[in-house]
């Protein structure tokens, strides 16, 4: 008889329960969570108060999400679950992979550029910034008609969604590959910025003397028909923030070098990709 009689007999009776699941994928996914998450009560004796704050934490993610702004994701992102997981689904055999998280403010649908255009389209002020690389297979081969997708904060350290003296679409932008693989666009130079601090994953921040400023960045996704989708960051060098990040989205091979001009008054940066072969499968967008 599955009855429960003690803390130890409560998982396997669920576990019991959830075996009749009859997709083998949820079956063995939702087993393994209810293990740990069990383990996981019992290892740090879960009181009923600190049991309804976890409650409590999770509901207000939920609220604090909306067309502005995902809390959920921004939670996963302040855990290192977005980064463990794009690591780990895009490891390259070479070396780090090229591969980081999402974040919480990509929008599909950005304007369509021809290269060479400026995606600041609100008189944002700042410096300039040119911006070009190749794109290229696993063999080095130029990969013409690849589709880099681009968006960024503001100097100020706000994305368009969050700023209303900002357009629509502002600092967001799609751009084609030529014959020989190249891509290059102009925009204002990125700064660091602090990640929403306005909701629970604000309080949590805190509540662990973390400070919420990522370093500057630009954020790239690149595709092309048979190939892997690649998200991809790159950070400024000379950021202080690179050792800190609160989403542990910083490895080596993403830092660029965003280099001022002998004028002083503009910046490069150039950077390649890389893509692998495999399903060309775009993440759902984490606010419209």
């Amino acid at each position: 008889m599955n009855i429960v009689t003690t803390p130890d007999s409560v998982l396997p009776i669920a576990l019991d329960a959830m075996a009749r699941t009859p997709n083998p994928r949820l079956r063995e996914v939702i087993a393994s969570l209810t293990r740990h998450l069990h383990a996981f009560v019992q290892e740090v004796k879960l009181s009923e108060e600190e049991f309804e704050q976890a409650l409590d934490f999770i509901v207000a993610i939920g609220q604090a999400t909306g067309e502005k702004k995902n809390e959920v994701v921004l939670a996963a992102d302040i855990l290192g679950i977005s980064t463990l997981v794009a690591l780990q689904n895009n490891q390259d055999p070479q070396g780090e992979s090229p591969s980081a998280l999402l974040g919480p403010f990509w929008r599909a649908n950005a304007p369509d550029c021809a290269c060479g255009d400026s995606i600041a389209r609100s008189g944002t002020p700042g410096v300039p910034l040119f911006v070009s690389g190749v794109v290229r297979d696993g063999q080095g081969r130029p990969l013409a008609d690849a589709m880099v997708d681009v968006w960024q904060a503001s100097p100020v350290g706000l994305y368009e969604n969050q700023d209303p003296t900002q357009e629509n679409m502002n600092l967001r932008g799609r751009f084609r590959t030529d014959a020989e693989g190249r891509y290059h666009f102009q925009s204002v130079r990125p700064a660091g910025y602090p990640v929403p601090v306005d909701g629970p994953c604000g309080v949590l921040l805190k509540a662990q003397r973390r400070h919420p400023n990522r370093p500057a960045h630009l954020h790239f996704m690149v595709s092309k028909p048979g190939f892997k989708v690649l998200v991809s960051q790159v950070y400024a060098d000379d950021d202080e923030n690179l050792e800190s990040d609160p989403t542990f989205g910083v490895t080596r091979r993403l830092i660029g070098r965003y280099a001022l001009q002998p004028d002083g008054q503009s910046a490069t940066l150039a950077y390649d990709f890389q893509l692998e072969p495999g399903e060309t499968k775009f993440p759902r967008p984490p606010i419209p």
